[in-house]
């Protein structure tokens, strides 16, 4: 079979999330799809009741019997809450499982057949710990989501922390349905910076490279913070974080104890200033501690490149700094990022998801801006107001980074969408 003759981007507005279906067309032959991540965490205004199934079935009617990979980027509720079945058998992941995937692509970190007895290799063993330090992150967004966002919407003084408490806890709890579907539904491809994966004999005439995330041995940072994080803050935060059901705990776990305590409310007057400011002290905390727990699963994000005649596009899914880091220093991946057609923009526009060092091998300093034949597409799944904040320069989307992908590319975004259910980004590999 020859090369496809044209791709098909599908960009659906899923409001914050992310859902793209890649159609390669082998005419006379039947097309080839790919599905890369399926999954919301906010709709936007005026979106239809049950924005997923409705974008799950578009698929399936597009799809249909054509040959279907499907790509899930990482666990993120945002970008797989789309593959949950369901409690009844009968949700959207139920009916991207109907389309009988040949494969599902994922990364290392979700192998469950990673060994974790002593007697491993040691990089196996670091990899394994790695994955049981997201198995513990999950659970802290759990505990967070369930025992400490109801009281902090109780009180002014935290109610502001509550909100992007909430959004993100929720995001990084563990999906479990969605990610048995994933499991199940076909056969899995776990993959690594630099490894193969199945996707290029599935797609004749289409090179498809893995640059990211890279294992424990492959990048020394990931193997320091996972020592770190599992066995000792994420350990830790995890039982500090536990202080939210401490209705059964004793007295003799309290910091002081035999001391007189107060929850608040009846403090003296005088005092409450201070009640009030440690409690926004400990809702800042806590955000601070979700915050590095929703970037440490960005950084597990699959980094794909897919490469037809000259023709490259660019999925990153979330990934961020840390991950891109081997990428952009090992020779061998980083040579592949020049010359880029189609760039879907990183963790939905977030502020270190585009990294300057991988933005000026697009566009070095005083070069001329490209013929409008030859701009970069950029793909932005995004929605405004559901994460970071304007006032410290992390709101997501980030204005500098829009502005730029608004000068330099073809920049298409959800937002524009409206009421449209997708973009469409028809590309002919003999564009020249």
């Amino acid at each position: 079979m020859s090369a496809p003759v044209s791709i098909r981007i599908r960009m659906y507005q899923v409001g914050f999330g992310d859902c793209f279906l890649l159609s390669f067309d082998y005419a006379p032959r039947p097309a080839r799809h790919v599905l890369i991540d399926c999954g919301s965490m906010a709709s936007p205004k005026g979106a239809p009741a049950g924005l997923i199934m409705r974008v799950a079935r578009h698929i399936a009617d597009t799809v249909g019997d054509d040959p279907f990979a499907v790509v899930a980027t990482h666990r993120h509720a945002d970008h797989v809450s789309g593959f949950d079945p369901g409690t009844n058998g009968k949700g959207p992941g139920a009916v991207i499982a109907g389309l009988k995937p040949r494969f599902v692509v994922q990364p290392w970190t979700e192998d469950p057949a990673l060994p974790t007895e002593a007697r491993a290799p040691v990089a196996r063993r670091g990899m394994a710990l790695r994955r049981n330090t997201l198995e513990q992150l999950n659970a802290v967004a759990g505990q967070v989501v369930a025992h400490h966002v109801p009281r902090l919407r109780r009180s002014q003084t935290t109610k502001r922390f509550a909100a992007q408490l909430d959004f993100l806890g929720r995001d990084n709890i563990k999906n479990l349905r969605a990610v048995e579907n994933l499991m199940t539904m076909a056969p899995n491809d776990y993959v690594h910076a630099g490894r193969g994966t199945r996707l290029t004999r599935f797609l004749p005439g289409v090179t498809v490279r893995v640059l990211g995330p890279p294992t424990v041995r492959q990048h020394e940072g990931v193997a320091r913070q996972r020592a770190r994080d599992n066995e000792e803050f994420w350990h830790l935060q995890a039982r500090s974080l536990a202080f939210g059901a401490r209705a059964a705990a004793s007295r003799t776990d309290a910091l002081f104890g035999g001391y007189r305590s107060t929850s608040g409310g009846a403090a003296p007057t005088t005092a409450r200033w201070l009640v009030n400011a440690m409690r926004s002290e400990n809702a800042e905390q806590l955000l601070q501690i979700v915050r590095i727990l929703d970037a440490a699963m960005n950084n597990t994000s699959l980094v794909l490149l897919f490469e037809c005649g000259d023709q490259k596009l660019l999925f990153p899914g979330d990934a961020q700094i840390e991950n891109w880091q081997y990428a952009l220093k090992t020779p061998s991946l980083r040579k592949h990022l020049d010359d880029i057609s189609v760039y879907k923009v990183g963790h939905h526009g977030s502020l270190n998801a585009t990294p300057k060092s991988l933005w000026r091998i697009w566009f070095p300093e005083g070069s001329a801006a490209p013929g409008a034949a030859r701009r970069m597409v950029s793909l932005l799944s995004t929605l405004e107001g559901k994460h970071g904040s304007k006032d410290n320069d992390t709101e997501v989307p980030r204005g500098k980074l829009v502005n730029a992908l608004d000068r330099e590319t073809r920049l298409q975004t959800t937002e524009s969408l409206g009421a449209a259910p997708y973009h469409d980004e028809v590309l002919v590999p003999a564009l020249a």
